[in-house]
């Protein structure tokens, strides 16, 4: 306002006087690299690229907090008020001291110039540092990194952990002054972001966040879809059906409640404890590739401090920064764990809280903080003895602490029994499998991955509850659970954590179904797989008595449930309240089909009656 009083509008002014074009313009302009260029791997980035736009694709291992940069410096001044604008370009500039203006030169005033931040263009700057895939890595060598500097709103767009395709121009970094000569020839590169774009792990395509067609849904959702699902989960894999619908819903996870003051988690964890070649590490493998957010390491190539958090010197800043380790690398995804029981006893102390608190609270080096890690586990470990020696305990089997086997929802012992039945169906199927690289047909077709990520991902938004009239049915369940804990000697852990558990699994399947209320079915299938994990912990006892069939175990359950009558727990002696039975049956790991063929056979044996509204059952 100084300068325009004491000027004539037709008199011409310096440049450097007048607004630069990049105080004026209000769009940024980026370039895209055509569709047919093929993205490079950051090692093949070389000289030759210098000044050109190359798509590169790797995995961001760590982003900057977003600072302001300065585009345009204001100055202002002091004896005639004229404004200087200069434009920066570079990553350091020296400020402009004496007023450049014609006034000031003609009268020889001298007048200094004072920065004016008010007046002066920021943009937002990001510094990103990518790393190359694992599987880009030549034998031999360690991945490569490159910083890659993003502006403007290029900036939020990528975390630590994220798979992305960055589109730029690869440029040196131009240094003055002393470290400019101690580098000689040499320069430092980095790549001006133009555009990134996140991307799946293992396809070549984006991450996909577009909604499920109608068509889509009714594929997915049809008869049987649960069972097709679990299927759908490492085809490639002979059985282990009720594992593979654990991991499914794992993937799913149950809804976080989050009552004053307090946190109740929503992520599933399980491990899977068994003998070596059951193929838990390739089925932890595919969880990691099918995951949208997820991290794998091993029991022993990870420390403490890799899992957690680690304290770092900043090299831009030289300030003290927590650099996330792998736990928090995968919040809100899934952290697969491999050989879990090779890791140090100090070590597997970080995950405790993670795995029921779902933070990381540090103190280090005047840090005092804490971290989200919303992450579900997945472990794979081998028994003690690497193999599973059924003549000792559950608990000399496993050697892990209970502290820390009570935070596993499901735990699942997988078992090599030599049956020469089940043994030449799993060579024919691995045989299969090597010839000609695919899963043998099977009576539905596995969907595809991709798919599968988008409705694991649409299932995520829905918020299930657990309604007024199942809660009874659930307490009643525990109670019973926590009564066979106490009368059977070799058992897991059954605490309150196991009933949490059950809702957690009870609301997975709900969101499965892409329900808003939890069923009655969703909380026996949960109480299904609970009962399915502790029979295989069960020591075998095939070798002394021979295997019942489930019906004749489901008679001796009923003919239980009329001796209690008489206390008042099913009616009168020898009268069983249909529902009564099969709740029970149902809470043994039986299904509801299982229970409805032993009613009829023990009927067509005239065993016991049932009343015309099949509500009764009735010993002759």
């Amino acid at each position: 306002m100084m300068e325009q009083r004491g000027r004539d509008p037709a008199d011409t002014r310096d440049p450097r006087n007048q607004y630069p074009p990049e105080l004026m313009r209000r769009f940024e302009l980026y370039f895209k690299s055509p569709t047919t260029s093929k993205p490079k791997v950051v090692r093949d980035v070389r000289a030759d690229s210098i000044g050109h736009l190359v798509p590169v694709r790797g995995i961001v291992t760590r982003a900057t907090e977003v600072k302001p940069m300065m585009a345009v410096a204001t100055y202002t001044c002091d004896q005639c008020g004229a404004e200087t604008y200069q434009p920066i370009q570079s990553p350091s500039f020296m400020p402009l001291i004496m007023c450049p203006s014609q006034e000031c030169v003609t009268n020889k005033s001298g007048g200094r110039l004072y920065l004016q931040t008010r007046g002066s263009k920021f943009v937002k700057f990001q510094e990103i540092r990518i790393q190359e895939h694992s599987d880009q890595v030549p034998v031999g060598n360690i991945p490569r990194s490159m910083s890659v500097y993003a502006r403007g709103e290029n900036t939020r767009l990528a975390q630590p952990g994220d798979h992305v395709a960055i589109t730029g121009v690869f440029l040196p970094l131009l240094r003055t002054g002393f470290t400019q000569a101690a580098q000689g020839l040499l320069s430092e590169t980095y790549m001006e972001a133009h555009s990134i774009i996140l991307m799946n792990k293992t396809e070549d395509d984006a991450l996909g966040n577009e909604e499920l067609t109608d068509e889509e849904l009714r594929g997915i959702t049809d008869e049987g879809f649960y069972e097709k699902l679990a299927g759908s989960i490492a085809p490639e894999i002979y059985g282990h059906e009720d594992v593979k619908k654990a991991l499914l819903l794992l993937l799913v996870g149950g809804v976080e409640q989050a009552p004053k003051g307090m946190k109740i988690r929503g992520s599933i964890n399980i491990c899977l404890m068994g003998d070596p070649g059951v193929a838990k590490s390739q089925l932890l493998c595919y969880i990691d590739r099918l995951a949208p957010r997820s991290q794998y390491t091993t029991g022993r190539g990870s420390s403490g401090v890799g899992l957690t958090a680690a304290v770092m010197r900043d090299p831009v800043t030289g300030e003290m920064t927590l650099e996330g380790g792998a736990l928090v690398l995968a919040d809100l995804g899934v952290c697969c764990i491999d050989e879990f029981d090779k890791m140090a006893d100090a070590d597997r102390t970080a995950i405790h809280e993670v795995m029921e608190q779902q933070t990381i609270s540090i103190a280090k080096a005047g840090i005092m903080t804490s971290l989200n890690a919303r992450c579900s586990i997945l472990a794979a470990a081998n028994p003690a003895y690497g193999r599973y020696n059924p003549k000792k305990s559950i608990e000399q089997n496993i050697q892990l602490p209970a502290a820390l086997l009570s935070r596993f929802d499901l735990l699942w012992l997988i078992q090599d029994k030599p049956d020469a039945e089940a043994d030449l169906r799993l060579a024919q199927h691995i045989t299969y499998v090597h010839q000609h690289c695919r899963q043998p047909p099977t009576h539905f077709t596995p969907i595809d991955m991709k798919l599968m990520r988008r409705y694991i991902g649409v299932c995520k938004k829905r918020q299930p509850v657990v309604p007024e009239s199942l809660a009874d049915y659930i307490t009643a369940a525990y109670v019973e659970m926590r009564k066979e804990a106490r009368v059977s000697k070799d058992t897991t852990f059954t605490s309150a954590r196991t009933l949490l558990s059950i809702l957690r699994i009870s609301t997975a399947l709900a969101r499965l179904r892409m329900m808003d209320t939890v069923e009655k079915e969703d909380v026996n299938e949960a109480m299904r797989l609970m009962e399915m994990s502790k029979d295989s912990l069960q020591a075998d006892k095939s070798s002394t008595t021979r295997t019942q069939r489930p019906a004749d175990v489901i008679f001796s359950l009923v003919r239980e449930l009329a001796t209690e009558g008489v206390v008042g727990r099913g009616g009168a002696g020898g009268v069983v309240r249909m529902a009564e039975a099969e709740q029970r049956c149902v809470t043994r790991g039986f299904t509801p089909d299982q229970f409805q063929e032993a009613l009829e056979e023990y009927e067509e044996l005239n065993v016991w009656q049932l009343n015309q509204a099949r509500s009764r059952i009735t010993f002759v």
